[in-house]
């Protein structure tokens, strides 16, 4: 980090706590929470999941996986071409939509 811009973060910082704004927040006098085995997931990443799990939001990937998991189950216990058919069909187009929600995901945070 440059000294400029490391200089201005610890200004804001300051300002911020000056006006009070670091008080009463979630957490506050608790230790962080441990997250060992996270030293190789995008922090970026892993704050923007975190927030959207604190709010409730799944995101449509992981809706996808859900549902394309389930699909497969259901495909096991099918006997009627015909349904076997239709059940693939669906699988094929979860699959996709999966891999293409994935990728967003992917080529958003690079």
């Amino acid at each position: 980090m440059s000294r400029d811009l490391r200089h201005l973060t610890e200004r804001q910082i300051l300002k911020a706590e000056a006006e009070g704004k670091l008080k009463g927040l979630r957490g506050e006098g608790k230790p962080l929470p441990d997250r060992t085995g996270q030293e190789m997931v995008d922090p970026g990443l892993a704050a923007g999941l975190r927030m959207m799990a604190e709010a409730g939001v799944t995101p449509e990937e992981f809706r996808l996986k859900a549902d394309l998991d389930a699909a497969r189950a259901a495909y096991a216990d099918l006997t009627d071409p015909e349904e076997k058919k239709a059940a693939m069909a669906r699988i094929a187009d979860l699959e996709m939509r999966y891999n293409m929600a994935r990728e967003a995901r992917r080529a958003f945070f690079r």
